[in-house]
C-alpha cells in the first residue's frame, strides 16, 4: 500500500452557490401540513460543495432559517452542509456533533475534494421515531478521478426533533467503527526490467529512475519511454493505518509498465567491475539468443557518454575474429592448417611484429589463442579486396538498426583501398572501427550462429541494414579457436570463470604510442565486450571480464 494521507485538522471553508433539485419521499411527513409537504416539494435535492442554498423560497441561509421538524429536512440539512463541508452545521443535524464534526473534518481533510455533491434520494416513511434516508455522494478528486457512490442515513427523533444518526456509515456505506477513509497515493514502476524490477517509476513528481545510479548512460531513453501514472487510491483503513480495501482507484497505477530487455543484476555487475578500474572502462552485455541489451556500464574516467554505444575504435586483435572467419569462409585454412608465426613479417611495404614471441610454424587454431599479428596479417593479405568488408557484415559490424532512445553505430568496415591497408586492418589496426556495443554484437553473432539484433524495448528494434552470419560450419570451427583463448591463450585469465569463449585485443591509436585494450567473448546466453581506453594492455579487460562474470 502507499503512503497515506493523514491530513487532518479545522478548515475554513468559502461560500458559494449551489444547485437542488425536488427529492423523492415515501410515506407521509410528521405534521402532514400542506405548508411543509410545499416547502419539501420545492426543496432542492442535488447539493454542491461550492456552498449552500436554502431549503425553502425564503431568504434566510440553511443554517439559521426555520425548518420543518421531519426526516425528509434533518436529511436534506445534514446533506447540504456536508456538501458545503461546513462541519458545524453538518455535525449539529446529527444526534453525536463531536464525533460527527472530527470524522467529517478528517475525511474533507484527507481527500481534498475539488468539489463535492451530495444528493438526497427516497425517505422512507417514519417507523415511530426512527427513518431512512438514502443518498449519492460524488467527490471530484482530480482530473479523472470521480468517486460516485450510495449510501443510507439513519434518522432518529430525539428531544422532539429529527436528526441524523451518526454511524461510519453515514460518511461511507462499507465504514464501521474504528475505520476512516484514507487516500494510497504512490510511486508505480512505469518501466521495469526483463525480471520485472522497476527501472523508471512514477508517482506526483513525474517519471524518475528507480535507482538514479542504475543505467547513467540509459537515463533519458528510460524515462522517455515511461509513461506517467502515479498510484491513487481511496481505501477504508484500520485504526493502525492497514488497508481493509479499495473503495475506488487503483493502488497499482492505471498504465502497464513498459517492459525493458535490460537486466538490473548483470547492470550492476557490469558497473561494479568497471568503477573497479581506475582507468577508462566500458562493457557492453548482450544475450546472444533474443538480442536484449542486458547491461551497460562505463566508469566516470569516460568522458564521452556516447563511448559504449557509437564510439568508434581499432579494435586490434579482436577483429581476427572477423578475420579467421574470412581466411576460413574462402578456404584458405582450417584450425588445424600450418602456418607461419614469426617475430616480424614484411608483407608488402609493411613490416609486422608479435608482442615478443615466435611459435615458428604453429596451426591457425594455436596461432589466433596466442594472437599471432603475422599469422593473420599474412593471411588477410591473401583475400580479395573486399573479403574483411564482408566478413565483418556477417557480424554485424556494418548493420545499422533503430532503437528507441539510442544513437548506435556498431562500426565501420570498408574494402581496403590497397594492399597495405588490407594487412593492417586484418590485425585490427588499420582503418576498421568498431564500437563497446557492436564488438558485443560481434561476439552474440558468433555465440548463436544467426543475425543479433540488438533491442532495449521489448517492442522491437528498427532494422534499417540488417546482415546474414556466417556458415554454421564456419562459425563451428570458430568456436573452438576462440575456446582455446582462454584454455591456453591470452586470456586464461578467465579460465575460473565458467565455460567463456572470447579474443583479446590490443589496439594502437594516436602516434601509437598508447593503445587501448580489448576482450571480447560470451559465456552461455550472455556476450560482452570489455573496453579500456588506453590500458595499453588486452590483460586489465581479461581481468575485468572475470570481475564482471564471477559477480553473476
Amino acid at each position: 500500500m502507499g503512503k497515506l494521507s493523514q491530513g487532518r485538522g479545522r478548515t475554513a471553508w468559502g461560500e458559494g452557490d449551489a444547485t437542488v433539485s425536488p427529492a423523492g419521499k415515501k410515506g407521509v411527513l410528521i405534521g402532514g401540513a400542506l405548508a411543509v409537504v410545499g416547502i419539501v416539494v420545492a426543496a432542492l435535492v442535488l447539493l454542491n460543495g461550492g456552498g449552500s442554498t436554502a431549503a425553502s423560497s425564503g431568504s434566510e441561509p440553511a443554517s439559521t432559517a426555520a425548518q420543518p421538524n421531519d426526516p425528509t429536512s434533518a436529511a436534506r440539512e445534514y446533506l447540504v452542509a456536508f456538501g458545503a463541508k461546513d462541519a458545524d452545521t453538518a455535525s449539529k443535524a446529527t444526534d453525536a456533533p463531536t464525533d460527527a464534526s472530527s470524522a467529517l473534518q478528517d475525511a474533507w481533510a484527507t481527500l481534498r475534494p475539488t468539489q463535492l455533491t451530495a444528493k438526497l434520494g427516497d425517505v422512507g416513511a417514519a417507523q415511530g421515531d426512527k427513518a431512512t434516508a438514502a443518498y449519492t455522494i460524488t467527490w471530484n478528486l482530480g482530473p479523472g478521478r470521480t468517486w460516485t457512490y450510495d449510501g443510507s442515513l439513519g434518522l432518529v427523533q430525539t428531544q422532539g426533533k429529527w436528526r441524523v444518526h451518526w454511524a461510519p456509515t453515514v460518511l461511507h456505506p462499507k465504514l464501521v467503527a474504528g475505520q476512516r477513509l484514507a487516500i494510497a497515493s504512490s510511486d508505480v514502476p512505469a518501466v521495469v526490467d526483463r525480471d520485472g524490477k522497476p527501472l523508471v517509476v512514477s508517482g506526483s513528481g513525474g517519471l524518475k529512475l528507480a535507482d538514479d545510479k542504475a543505467f547513467p548512460l540509459l537515463r533519458s531513453a528510460l524515462t522517455g519511454h515511461g509513461q506517467a501514472s502515479e498510484a491513487f487510491a481511496v481505501e477504508r483503513v484500520d485504526a493502525s493505518g492497514k488497508s481493509q480495501e479499495t473503495l475506488f482507484g487503483n493502488p497499482e497505477g492505471d498504465h502497464k509498465p513498459a517492459a525493458a530487455g535490460l537486466s538490473l543484476a548483470t547492470q550492476n555487475a557490469a558497473q561494479a567491475a568497471v568503477d573497479g578500474y581506475r582507468g577508462k572502462a566500458v562493457l557492453v552485455a548482450i544475450q546472444p539468443s533474443s538480442g536484449d541489451l542486458l547491461a551497460v556500464a562505463q566508469n566516470s574516467n569516460v568522458t564521452n557518454a556516447a563511448s559504449a554505444f557509437s564510439g568508434q575504435y581499432a579494435p586490434g586483435s579482436t577483429f581476427k575474429i572477423v578475420t579467421a572467419t574470412a581466411a576460413l569462409e574462402a578456404g584458405l585454412v582450417t584450425p588445424d592448417s600450418s602456418v607461419p608465426c614469426p617475430l616480424t613479417d614484411r608483407i608488402g611495404t609493411r613490416t609486422l611484429s608479435n608482442e615478443g614471441f615466435d611459435l615458428g610454424t604453429t596451426t591457425v587454431h594455436k596461432a589466433f589463442a596466442k594472437s599471432c599479428n603475422t599469422t593473420f596479417a599474412r593471411l588477410a593479405s591473401q583475400l580479395p579486396a573486399d573479403g574483411l568488408a564482408k566478413a565483418a557484415t556477417q557480424f554485424g559490424l556494418n548493420a545499422d538498426f533503430g532503437i528507441s532512445g539510442l544513437s548506435t553505430e556498431l562500426g565501420r568496415v570498408d574494402p581496403a583501398a590497397n594492399a597495405d591497408e588490407q594487412v593492417e586492418d586484418g590485425i585490427g589496426q588499420g582503418k576498421v572501427q568498431v564500437s563497446p556495443m557492436g564488438a558485443a554484437v560481434m561476439a552474440a553473432t558468433a555465440a548463436s550462429g544467426r543475425a543479433v539484433v540488438p533491442r532495449l524495448w521489448a517492442d522491437g528494434t528498427k532494422v534499417n541494414t540488417g546482415y546474414t552470419p556466417p556458415p554454421g560450419s564456419v562459425l563451428s570451427a570458430l568456436r573452438g579457436m576462440m575456446r582455446e583463448v582462454v584454455t591456453g591463450g591470452t586470456a586464461t585469465g578467465l579460465s575460473h570463470s565458467g565455460s567463456v569463449f572470447g579474443k583479446t585485443g590490443t589496439a594502437q591509436f594516436g602516434d601509437g604510442a598508447e593503445a587501448h585494450g580489448w576482450f571480447v567473448g560470451y559465456r552461455g546466453d550472455l556476450a560482452f565486450a570489455v573496453f579500456l581506453e588506453g590500458a595499453n594492455d588486452s590483460k586489465p579487460a581479461v581481468s575485468l571480464g572475470a570481475k564482471f562474470l564471477d559477480a553473476l
